[in-house]
């Protein structure tokens, strides 16, 4: 992009001037990120007008990712940086007086994602359009993300995330493309003029869905692609009539139903009311999406829908969005007239369906009284779907019954969604290798046998533009000083650092680089936390969901462990360690918020401890997020990836601390697994049960935690002092976990997550650690090794398997911006 300084620095004034009647002298910090962001969102417009104008006058192929989640973080950075122009407006900015640390900072993250499903789904959005594919996101603009994170006494307290606060100057309200979306009513029937069956609703609730548009910018080329996110609102909302009776309340029921469907991110769902509106978010966003892209079909090309799988392909991320596969259909059957064969054939070529869990929990069913009410066509539908199905199983499995029930999509008072998915997709595609391996030989095993042509394997990966270029610039410049560039769009190009690995010069200078980095996040936790961390000790970090699998506990209980050893053993010398936790727990997920209370509840008396002398300091950092997250990764000398074997789908976060330089401490579950075969597991550390020696114990019922408790006193010790009043003076706090580990509770096994069966390997993996560690200059070249072999890492070389195999898009090359 060509960059005109003096026409950037005019825009910015003229925008001050115009949004907040001030001049440079006169505005804040907030501002100031308003005006620049708005005047680099002007120079973003051409190029995504030509973006959109150029699929319009050469119809091709398009994906649309349907997705819960689009954690997208900061856009200010990544924008400047795709756009190539980041150093020239730091440039303008610094020559008006501006600090664009400072006005960075005021742009709050985008509060439409949690985990690593949404992280996924923005790298994925960054891949398509730096590669030049035709590709959209779609789904939800929560007014209030999921929930900002407070820690008071030890406790997550949840508040609202009030991220749009203020407007967001990346999105454009497109009001002439809200469609509505209705709830509820009763079906009824009738016949066309024509004679034909036809299915309506009446008495439905409405809800208007408002598109928002965000732009999408790709890294060094012209294409702009669009994530469109729905905001929901009620049609007639306010009843004046109820107003001017003083009945206040009363007026506004409609409209704050409505405007609840769109307000935050996975509401609590312990109870049907929550459930409910869960489901209806769900509907809202993919009927939204599915009406948007059927309208712009019909305009352009009329009612031939044979032509539709030609042009569009659906991916849905997860199970969230797998309520469009009977809402396409109803679109085709009620809307246009269609028969159920060519409907149904046209959403078979339509639908993909990306599989992210092994747990049988998370694959989402319904209560059929809540999705029936809700949504009572869809249901009729997914009805339909079901009979058909089980005609097709009868004939394939004529006496096996116990397989066509449990293969039936609506049984057990539930509709399965996953089963809808697979069924009716033609691809269904697992994560990493592990996981796609043990989605067909144990949790979708039966489904695989059906129709083994439909699975596939899928790595995840993540962007290196906001990982290391944005994230992390020292080690960029560090990479690009050695192999040039080009590795911002080919990370596979990393490779070329290995001829380094014994060069002890460009040690050396990863050495300083990595202390600075963390020096970086020991002054960020200092004012924002009012921590005091030594850049000295190892830093030892765990940062994701906080889920049981994901075993938080083991972390804290080992930490737990090392502190009485301190303690007990004044010769007992390993280098000082600093061990941070990041974390949000879902709302309604009672233990996980305990492990939370428990990770700050020994921080707290760890931290203030003297005897430990430094050895050993925790941290649980506050509200993690994305923009935390850009300053964790580039610090971490250690990632931490212990969930149970055979639990984690795959994990990006490890792919984020490879690339940067952190030694991974893991199973050997997920992405863990082809991490270590890339680097080589000499280069990081491995440990625990493997997931069939795991199985194995599961068909035998051989797992007993109380061996482990016997044969290691250690292990008996901490885990007595979660409720000998060690930690809690009221021996209550910790009592549940405690119990979940020795007893089991709520009808579970004892230790469902094998914590304790492998404790006493991540220990002796932590001594490996602590010792390999001493060695600064050996840690160095593990940590080179890592980043060396992380180019099968990036979200580009899986959106190309996924163009190659699922797809089948063709690249869309966009001139320079210039609408014609």
């Amino acid at each position: 992009m060509k960059f005109d300084a003096e026409k950037f620095r005019e825009n910015l004034s003229a925008r001050l001037r115009r949004q907040y009647g001030k001049d440079i002298s006169q505005a804040n910090s907030h501002d100031l990120f308003d005006a620049v962001s708005a005047s680099v969102q002007e120079l973003i417009m051409p190029a995504w007008m030509a973006t959109r104008h150029e699929y319009e006058k050469k119809p091709t192929k398009q994906l649309y990712y349907l997705s819960a989640e689009f954690l997208m973080g900061r856009a200010l950075s990544n924008n400047l940086i795709n756009l190539g122009i980041k150093e020239e407006v730091q440039k303008v900015l610094k020559d008006m007086n501006i600090n664009f640390n400072l006005i960075e900072d005021e742009e709050p993250d985008a509060g439409l994602g949690n985990g690593g499903l949404g992280r996924l789904a923005a790298c994925f959005l960054d891949s398509l359009a730096t590669l030049d594919y035709p590709g959209h996101g779609y789904g939800i603009r929560y007014q209030y993300g999921m929930f900002e994170q407070r820690i008071e006494n030890g406790y997550q307290v949840e508040y609202p995330d009030n991220w749009l606060k203020h407007r967001d100057p990346w999105e454009i309200k497109r009001s002439d493309l809200a469609v509505t979306v209705k709830f509820g009513g009763e079906i009824k029937y009738g016949k066309t003029p024509d004679g034909q069956d036809r299915f309506y609703v009446e008495n439905a609730e409405e809800v208007t869905a408002t598109p928002y548009d965000m732009p999408i910018v790709g890294f060094d080329t012209n294409t702009v692609n669009t994530l469109r996110l729905w905001q929901a609102s009620s049609p007639n909302g306010f009843d004046l009539q109820l107003f001017n009776d003083m009945r206040y309340n009363e007026a506004v029921v409609r409209q704050n139903s409505a405007e609840n469907v769109s307000r935050v991110l996975y509401p609590n769902d312990s109870g049907p009311t929550g459930k409910s509106l869960r489901l209806k978010q769900q509907y809202f966003f993919s009927s939204a999406s599915l009406q948007d892209l059927v309208h712009h079909f019909v305009a352009d090309y009329g009612t031939d829908f044979t032509k539709f799988p030609d042009l569009h392909v659906i991916q849905l991320n997860d199970t969230h969005p797998v309520v469009a596969i009977p809402e396409l259909m109803r679109i085709f059957l009620d809307e246009y007239g269609l028969g159920w064969n060519s409907a149904w054939e046209i959403v078979q070529k339509t639908f993909a369906y990306t599989n992210h869990t092994i747990l049988a929990e998370a694959l989402e069913k319904w209560d059929i009284a809540i999705f029936q009410s809700l949504l009572p066509r869809i249901y009729q539908i997914v009805e339909e779907i079901n009979r058909r199905l089980m005609i097709e199983l009868r004939a394939k499995y004529p006496n096996d019954y116990k397989k066509q029930n449990h293969m039936s999509i609506i049984h057990d008072g539930k509709v399965y969604m996953a089963w809808l998915a697979i069924h009716a997709c033609f691809s269904v595609n697992g994560v990493a290798e592990l996981h796609t391996e043990l989605l067909k030989n144990q949790e979708l095993k039966d489904w695989y046998d059906l129709y083994p042509k439909k699975f596939n394997n899928k790595t995840n990966g993540i962007t290196q533009r906001r990982w290391l270029l944005n994230a992390n610039p020292e080690l960029a410049d560090f990479i690009t000083k050695r192999i040039g560039h080009g590795w911002e769009k080919d990370l596979t190009k990393l490779k070329g650092l290995e001829k380094y690995v014994d060069d002890d010069a460009s040690l050396e200078e990863l050495i300083a680089i990595k202390r600075r980095n963390k020096e970086a996040l020991v002054d960020y936790l200092k004012h924002k936390q009012n921590e005091f961390l030594d850049p000295d000790s190892i830093f030892d970090v765990q940062v994701k969901r906080l889920h049981e699998y994901k075993r938080q506990l083991l972390n804290v209980l080992h930490i737990m462990y090392l502190y009485n050893r301190i303690i007990e053993d004044p010769s007992y010398n390993a280098p000082n360690r600093t061990f941070i936790f990041g974390a949000k727990s879902a709302s309604g997920y009672r233990r996980a918020k305990s492990i939370i209370k428990l990770i700050n509840t020994v921080a707290e008396r760890v931290n203030n401890d003297r005897r430990i002398g430094g050895k050993l300091r925790v941290v649980f950092i506050e509200n993690y997020r994305v923009s935390v997250a850009e300053k964790i990764f580039p610090a971490a000398d250690v990632s931490e990836q212990i969930s149970t074997a055979g639990k984690e789908a795959s994990g990006t976060s490890n792919m984020k601390f490879m690339v940067n330089g952190a030694l991974t401490m893991g199973t050997l579950d997920g992405a863990n697994i082809e991490i270590f075969e890339e680097a080589g597991k000499e280069n990081g550390f491995v440990f625990g049960l493997t997931t069939p020696e795991i199985l194995k114990m599961e068909e035998e019922h051989s797992y007993n935690p109380q061996q482990y408790l016997e044969r290691n006193p250690r292990l008996e010790k901490v885990v007595e002092q979660l409720v000998d009043g060690t930690y809690d003076p009221t021996r209550q706090v910790f009592k549940e976990i405690h119990d979940s580990l020795v007893y089991g509770v709520e009808g579970q096994r004892p230790d469902v997550y094998y914590v304790l069966a492998d404790f006493d390997k991540y220990c002796k993996a932590q001594e490996e650690l602590a010792k390999a560690y001493t060695d600064k200059k050996g840690w160095a070249r593990k940590a080179l090794i890592n980043i060396a072999n992380a180019g099968k890492f990036s979200s580009d070389r899986t959106i190309e398997d996924y163009v190659r195999d699922i797809w089948h898009l063709k690249k869309v090359v966009v001139d320079n911006g210039e609408v014609k």
